[in-house]
């Protein structure tokens, strides 16, 4: 299975700060990121670049990913959405979908979505208490759409939002926490900087 994991944000409300490069746990971000989804059972990890990506390239530690430069990062996460599902290997049955700043998404969450997967599901979602969250998984025929509709900061949500009979919510609020890092109050109460 692969995963991509978007880091290319600029942290336009963090002051400029690269989302991949924020301290968490004693390592940059994009770090964690990408030990969640490995320890989450994808064997094969795109990393999506693009605000000072020749620091995170430098800075952190990505043994055996796929390094992904968008260089259109500023224009929304459906610009990094669209640079990681064309970097992956013809051959991916899906793609699971990670984005940089969900430190309280766990491996047993990445796990879930993956099982469901193998049940059969081809679009699938991390679900807090029912509601849609993060990460989601979006199986291989659905790619050319999921391109297709990636426009601005929307990612996946046209895709999700036009096949709502397809979507597997996979609920993980008792093995994760859906909030993302985007403000300085953000950092503080997840204790990274």
């Amino acid at each position: 299975m692969a995963a991509l994991v978007l880091a290319a944000g600029g942290g336009r409300r963090l002051g400029g700060r690269p989302k991949a490069l924020i301290r968490y746990r004693g390592r940059p971000l994009v770090e964690h990121a990408v030990a969640v989804v490995r320890a989450g059972g994808c064997r094969e990890v795109t990393v999506v670049l693009g605000a000072a990506r020749e620091r995170v390239r430098s800075t952190a530690h990505l043994p055996g990913c796929r390094l992904v430069a968008n260089p259109d990062w500023a224009d929304g996460l459906g610009s990094s959405l669209r640079a990681g599902l064309a970097a992956l290997p013809a051959r991916s049955p899906a793609a699971l979908v990670m984005l940089v700043d969900t430190p309280g998404v766990s491996p047993a969450a990445v796990a879930r979505l993956l099982a469901a997967h193998r049940a059969g599901a081809e679009l699938a979602a991390a679900a807090y208490g029912g509601r849609r969250g993060h990460p989601v998984l979006i199986g291989a025929r659905y790619f050319a759409e999921a391109v297709e509709g990636a426009r601005g900061d929307t990612g996946a949500r046209a895709l999700l939002a036009a096949h709502p009979d397809d979507l597997t919510l996979v609920e993980c609020a008792d093995v994760a926490v859906p909030d993302d890092l985007d403000t300085p109050a953000d950092l503080a109460r997840w204790g990274a900087g």
